[in-house]
């Protein structure tokens, strides 16, 4: 595909007055550097903070026939789990913009619902049941296994805890997810193998990114040999510095072909558009889908932004690839 790197990127984030001061600084950091790297490659550019849930009061101030959406909008401030409320508006002022449509980002906010596609397609992902009270967890019988919100992403509700080996676990995880989120609980079986994060990004022709792999040797416990919230989020805590990125990961030919046959098929059952990241385990020679992230973060510290790197992408290449790839589906600027 051929770059154009004088279209025009309509940057769009949101800022949330409920952070804490870290988390907003962070983000203004980042967006600053999301600016400098797109201006860089040559795009105009013109970035927006989205600080309420009037998103539409932000964007009629813009024609959608002059710009691309650049969308690192992940919510509406106050509105929880509205990523997709985010892309419908983008739709209904017909912007085009980066990133999946809202029937995808929807879908996959509903870990059952993706598990049944991956099964119906015939994509391995580990065996599981969604539970909506504690009690009928007695036809439960694989151990370790791992109980997760099945309403929720970002590992919220992931910690040492979720991973199970008994019943008595089970019953009490199952109770927690059931209070604490206000949702079912889903239960897997916790494959215990090597994790890999695979970024994939096109359209059609669907690319992977060099695979990044989460060591876990320094975890010994099986409770603890997972990405939970802490290891992604919170420097200094205890899986945030245990955890080691191997970028790329240590696969032979066979084994990394394997991994991308099952990431690529996973891509297009699921819809993707753009990009995505892929949360990936291997046991016994089989990868298992755990989960599928059609909005991931693309900070310049994600393993996304590593691996593009590793590929020879600059971090403003890497945007700039993306606003091109969502630049195909605008009106003007797909037919120049």
């Amino acid at each position: 595909m051929y770059k154009k790197t004088n279209i025009p990127v309509l940057l769009l984030h949101n800022i949330d007055n409920g952070w804490d001061h870290e988390e907003i600084e962070t983000a203004y950091r980042e967006i600053g550097l999301i600016e400098s790297s797109l201006k860089q490659e040559g795009h105009p550019l013109t970035s927006v903070a989205v600080e309420n849930s009037d998103l539409e009061g932000y964007l009629k101030k813009f024609d959608p026939g002059e710009h691309v959406v650049l969308n690192w909008c992940e919510s509406l401030p106050g509105v929880p789990r509205s990523e997709a409320i985010v892309a419908q508006t983008l739709e209904s002022f017909s912007f085009a913009y980066t990133g999946s449509p809202p029937d995808i980002l929807r879908a996959c906010w509903d870990k059952c619902s993706v598990k049944r596609m991956l099964e119906h397609h015939g994509i391995p992902t580990p065996r599981w049941e969604v539970y909506a009270s504690p009690s009928p967890e007695e036809d439960w019988g694989i151990f370790p296994a791992i109980v997760k919100p099945a309403y929720e992403h970002c590992s919220y509700g992931v910690t040492s805890d979720a991973v199970v080996t008994n019943r008595t676990e089970l019953h009490d995880r199952i109770a927690y997810v059931l209070e604490t989120f206000q949702c079912p609980a889903l239960v897997e079986d916790f494959i215990d193998g090597r994790e890999f994060h695979v970024s994939l990004w096109g359209n059609g022709i669907i690319n992977m990114l060099p695979p990044a792999e989460m060591d876990f040797r320094m975890l010994t416990d099986v409770h603890d040999r997972l990405c939970t919230y802490d290891a992604k989020f919170k420097p200094g805590s205890r899986h945030y510095e245990a955890i080691d990125v191997l970028l790329p990961a240590p696969l032979g030919p066979g084994e990394r072909a394997h991994l991308e046959t099952t990431a690529r098929a996973a891509y297009a059952v699921m819809g993707c558009r753009d990009y995505a990241r892929l949360d990936i385990r291997l046991r016994d020679g089989v990868f298992y889908v755990l989960d599928i992230n059609p909005n991931p973060d693309i900070s310049s510290d994600t393993s996304m932004a590593a691996a593009a790197a590793l590929q020879g992408y600059s971090y403003g290449a890497m945007l700039s690839k993306i606003v091109n790839l969502a630049a195909m589906r605008h009106p003007v600027f797909g037919r120049q």
